[in-house]
């Protein structure tokens, strides 16, 4: 037995040292960075929840394809849908460049006759209605993930940590842009990123506190990307079925 115990811890230390480390997560920026090419996008898909006094809901899903080109997102084609109420019809919209196009939903009774789509030169942050409340974090942004790898704590597959509408608008372009509602400055959104073996985001959840709605109200968003470097190309809708007027 005296003879067999320095065998053992020989052979355990080299089990040990033969265990590889634990892999960090790879940087985000960089590896999305890489991906924005012109042509190329993403594609996502996301669920918007309110949670008021405590209870829960499902208020909006969403889904979509990005387009990149010239190290940034140039073009979307995004489907919204509230869970519930008389506006739960799908409502879509086009974006490219500053020009949106929106179709359906609460559009649908309000656009001229043989009209199908309601063009504009703005839009809320990520299509019409439906986009009073979405994603406030652009995971296709390699300032924004800069941010949330400064300020997060690094897990097993990604980061997560907290950071303020005031901190993120400032490396963050789409969100200035975007001006959501119901946020002060100072609020808190509490973030986890999580990434592929690539380094590129597979999934992002955020939460933050809704401001001057009456009730304690916190909104909450899930969104999963997928085929990062898809080829893509984002048309606007037929000119004939356009319209700049709604009728009401």
């Amino acid at each position: 037995m005296r003879l067999l115990l320095p065998i053992i811890v020989a052979g355990s230390a080299v089990l040990i040292a033969a265990a590889p480390a634990q892999a960090a997560p790879k940087d985000p920026a960089k590896a999305v960075k890489a991906q924005l090419a012109a042509g190329h996008g993403v594609r996502f898909s996301e669920t918007i929840k309110q949670v008021i006094d405590g209870t829960s809901s499902v208020l909006v899903r969403r889904s979509g394809t990005l387009q990149f080109g010239k190290g940034k997102v140039v073009a979307s084609d995004i489907t919204g849908t509230f869970a519930s109420g008389k506006g739960n019809k799908p409502e879509r919209t086009i974006r490219i460049g500053r020009t949106f196009w929106t179709s359906g939903g609460l559009y649908r009774s309000g656009l001229p006759k043989g009209k199908t789509w309601y063009k504009r030169p703005s839009a809320l942050a990520s299509g019409a209605v439906t986009g009073l409340v979405t994603q406030v974090v652009d995971a296709a942004e390699p300032s924004t993930l800069a941010a949330l790898v400064q300020k997060g704590k690094r897990g097993k597959s990604g980061y997560n940590g907290t950071i303020t509408f005031k901190q993120l608008g400032k490396v963050s372009r789409s969100l200035r842009a975007a001006k959501p509602v119901f946020a002060t400055p100072d609020t808190d959104i509490t973030y986890a990123l999580t990434l592929d073996a690539k380094g590129l985001p597979s999934r992002l959840t955020t939460s933050w506190d809704a401001a001057m709605l009456g009730s304690d109200r916190t909104y909450k968003v899930e969104t999963r990307y997928r085929g990062w470097g898809t080829k893509i190309s984002i048309k606007p809708p037929p000119p004939a079925k356009t319209s700049t007027k709604l009728t009401r």
